[in-house]
């Protein structure tokens, strides 16, 4: 579903129908989608004609947080450096279509916590079978025929109708109290900078996240409660499983298959063991997905317990080589 006609949008040659993903969504990746965040800026940054490989050295800070992998997200700041984006809160205390409209009107995207259950890009997933929170970008906005096209994930989207009304809460009544979304709003400059600039940028960027990686291996930290952490969701239901796989072992699978990619971006040849490196952590965590399915299933954890240690041996090789080219 397209909207057309003089709706204005911050993108306003894009259409769902023939919209084509980043080849960071590739379906041959390893990791097609990462998270909601990471794949909704690698499809504006490719809108926008600017490099996304070029944001991708924060992947280096990725840590074990004790329950999960960290949630990564680009730094606003470095969209900044990079792109000339600034990126803040916008303040919600009004009708949340009419604060949108406005922003798009002044050629800003805005970035809001949209319920999955609503969003038909999540069949078979989340929509109209589960409330999840999720980030979109929505690049046009008609309320009238309640209709609206997005960002999302690894794509770009249209939706309308009953659809429009569950994200825009329509079914409460003027008694009921709305809930009032976190929003972002993304200023864009006038020209993009170019790839001259974005390489440059990256590069100092990479050794800024190289200062700011973990002190400890996280694999190994991640490791020693793995099987236990498996044990104990496999008394869960079984709907349980996909939740946990995704806040750890897609995290870091997709985190570090970004990261190869962006060394390869940044540097033809010269990065080539470190992001072999760091596909190999990508390589076994998604390996080590399908064992944990199968655990779960049997009850048998102990094979758990030595499953990371490829993917642990990968990232001190891999950190180890970054530090005598960059550190």
């Amino acid at each position: 579903m397209g909207l057309t006609g003089a709706m204005q949008a911050v993108f306003a040659k894009l259409d769902p129908a023939t919209y084509a993903p980043h080849a960071l969504h590739a379906a041959g990746r390893m990791w097609p989608e990462t998270n909601c965040y990471v794949d909704l800026w690698i499809e504006v940054l490719s809108s926008f004609g600017v490099a996304p490989e070029a944001m991708l050295g924060f992947t280096l800070t990725q840590d074990f947080e004790g329950d999960q992998l960290t949630f990564f997200k680009v730094p606003l700041e470095d969209l900044e450096s990079l792109y000339g984006i600034r990126v803040a809160e916008l303040a919600i205390f009004d009708d949340v279509k009419g604060h949108v409209a406005q922003q798009i009107g002044r050629g800003r995207l805005c970035l809001l916590e949209m319920d999955s259950f609503f969003m038909p890009d999540t069949q078979g997933v989340a929509y109209r079978k589960e409330h999840g929170k999720t980030t979109v970008a929505i690049n046009r906005l008609d309320p009238e025929r309640r209709a609206m096209e997005y960002f999302h994930n690894g794509g770009y989207f249209g939706l309308q109708g009953d659809d429009f009304d569950g994200l825009f809460q329509h079914h409460l009544d003027e008694t009921d109290p709305p809930f009032l979304p976190y929003t972002e709003f993304a200023k864009f400059p006038a020209v993009a900078p170019g790839g001259e600039h974005q390489h440059a940028e990256a590069r100092r960027l990479l050794q800024v996240h190289f200062r700011r990686r973990p002190e400890a291996n996280p694999l190994r930290a991640f490791s020693a409660v793995f099987p236990q952490q498996v044990e104990a969701i496999a008394e869960r239901p079984f709907g349980f499983f996909h939740k946990y796989a995704f806040n750890t072992l897609r995290q870091v699978g997709a985190n570090f298959e970004l990261l190869g990619s962006h060394l390869d971006w940044l540097a033809p040849g010269e990065f080539d063991h470190a992001a072999t490196q760091a596909r190999r952590i990508s390589e076994v965590a998604k390996s080590v997905q399908f064992q944990l399915a199968r655990a779960v299933t049997r009850k048998k954890f102990e094979p758990l317990a030595t499953a990371l240690a490829p993917a642990a041996d990968a990232w001190d090789s891999l950190m180890d080589d970054l530090g005598r080219r960059i550190g």
